[in-house]
Parts: C-alpha cells; structure tokens; sequence
C-alpha cells in the first residue's frame, strides 16, 4: 500500500475516533450536572470528580487525534477509558434480559472501539500529522 494512502487512512481513522469521543466530551461539558448524576447512578466514587476527567479525556483526546499531536498516548488512554467506561456503563450481564441486546451490543461496540484505539497507539498517527514533524 503506498505512503499516501496509508497517511489517508490513518488522518480518517484519527478524524473517525474525534467524531466519536469529541461531541460526548462537549455533552459532558454542557450538561455537567446530568454526566454527574448519570455517573452517581451506577454507583462510582467521587462522581463529581469522574465527570470532569471524563470531559477532559475526551475533549483533549479528541484534539490530540485531529491534530495527530502526542498521538499514541491520547489512544492509549481513550481506550483505557472506553474499557473502563464499558464495564461501568454497558454491563450488559447485570441488566434485565429486555434491555441485554442492546446493552450488549454497546459493550461489544466499545470493545472494538478499543481495539481501534490500540492499532493508532501501535501504528502512529501517520504522515499527515503533527507527530510526524517531530519525528
């Protein structure tokens, strides 16, 4: 596969990922208090505290994958925190069996969404991006 259509695919998968986390990072920011009591209902410590880092890994996540800037590390910890977040909020084993599907579905979704995460974190950001100048 040539150069360039390698750097392609890495800036869409990289401008993909930001369209995921960025807009539920700036929900998180807009509606602080609904992410605060939503995270107080599955029973997490220190919600307060959760909801704010949560924005902020996807916010800043988000803009360090546009830009491809510190771009293996931001991947690591999005997919550390799709992991995390996954078991928390898609527990698809604790939900009455009308609601599984679906809850299931969610889970599996993050998991590939993970998996995505860690083949940029392997992979880089590609040409077209800010790390590769530092290079």
């Amino acid at each position: 596969m040539s150069t360039s259509i390698q750097n392609g695919l890495s800036l869409a998968a990289r401008v993909l990922f930001a369209a995921l986390f960025l807009p539920a990072g700036i929900s998180k920011l807009t509606g602080f208090s609904g992410t605060v009591g939503y995270i107080s209902s599955v029973g997490l410590p220190l919600p307060t505290v959760a909801a704010a880092v949560a924005l902020i890994v996807e916010i800043v996540g988000s803009l360090a994958l546009l830009a491809g800037f510190g771009t293996r590390f931001a991947a690591l910890v999005l997919a550390a925190f799709t992991l995390v977040a996954s078991f928390f909020f898609h527990a698809y084993w604790a939900v009455p069996a009308d609601q599984a599907f679906v809850t299931q579905l969610l889970f599996f979704k993050n998991i590939a969404v993970v998996g995505g995460l860690l083949a940029l974190a392997a992979h880089g950001a590609g040409g077209w991006s800010l790390d590769s100048r530092r290079e």
